[in-house]
């Protein structure tokens, strides 16, 4: 369900300012992209959209590189309201019916079209917790109020969405809880229980060795970032011996981010965000940056 395009366009987009603008565009974000999309596509009607009207299943990393630039537009273009329409108008026409139940589902529904965004609003504050640097409660909480003006750029009706970060992180949890193992999710984490798969141009016997630290440092990066309820409806082990190593690695991670913070803008965040830091005139390493 639309808004009227007027609204839309009086959202004031985010800038330079904003600890949204300063972390999302971080390329450490790509730490979290099995999170974002896993979440994402563990709800059935959302899955079920991504199953029919996508290409996920013969081009996987192309769906991914044709989901990103719209996203990362709409919060660093020079035309964010433009960006949002077109994110917004491209799923006007995903719809169709679940198979369990015979029930409908449409990417317009607001209850939808709020979950996609919420998992986006997850991966930035998830992330830059666990990977760049501890965010305060009240960091976190302008992270979630800057959301709301992000998803207000979509011009999609906002009745699902909560409206203080206490109220999304009950969202949250509520949410998990009706996870499923979907086709889509299924498909998308089967790297994670049967290995990488081997490039061609290695021999067998190189990759049965070369794959097994590979494999272990994936899975313990990747799994530590899943909650829960996706790894229980995905079957991924994580034991507490997992759990230990993976917080050693994200401590690490945290730790070197003076010295990655120091990085030329171009290396540190997504051409998107260089782009807007460059248009605005704002060098982004000094600013929010905590202690």
């Amino acid at each position: 369900m639309p808004v009227s395009t007027a609204v839309a366009n009086q959202v004031e987009p985010l800038g330079p300012n904003s600890l949204v603008w300063k972390y999302y565009g971080d390329n450490r974000q790509i730490l979290g992209f099995q999170r974002v999309a896993g979440t994402e596509n563990c709800i059935e009607q959302l899955a079920k959209g991504v199953e029919e009207h996508s290409v996920i299943f013969s081009d996987f990393k192309g769906r991914a590189e044709r989901t990103v630039p719209p996203i990362m537009s709409t919060v660093y273009s020079a035309d964010p309201h433009g960006w949002g329409r077109k994110v917004r108008d491209f799923h006007r026409n995903i719809k169709g019916t679940i198979d369990s139940d015979g029930s409908s589902y449409h990417a317009m529904n607001p209850e939808l079209f709020y979950w996609a965004h919420a998992t986006f609003v997850d991966q930035v504050i998830y992330v830059t917790d666990t990977f760049i640097r501890r965010l305060s409660h009240a960091e976190k909480a302008q992270m979630f109020e800057e959301s709301k003006r992000w998803y207000a750029l979509y011009g999609v009706n906002d009745r699902a969405e909560p409206q203080t970060y206490e109220e999304f992180l009950a969202y949250w949890d509520e949410m998990l809880d009706r996870f499923v193992p979907t086709k889509t999710i299924v498909y998308a984490t089967g790297y994670l229980r049967k290995g990488l798969p081997r490039p061609k141009q290695v021999p067998a016997p190189v990759w049965r060795v070369a794959s097994i630290p590979m494999n272990s440092l994936l899975r313990t990066l990747v799994i530590g970032t899943l909650p829960q309820q996706m790894r229980d409806v995905c079957d991924l082990h994580w034991d507490g011996r997992m759990q230990k190593r993976f917080d050693r690695m994200s401590a690490l991670i945290r730790a070197l981010n003076p010295v990655i913070n120091r990085l030329p803008v171009a290396k540190l965040y997504s051409p998107w965000a260089v782009e807007a830091w460059e248009r605005t005139g704002v060098d982004p390493r000094p600013i929010n940056n905590g202690k």
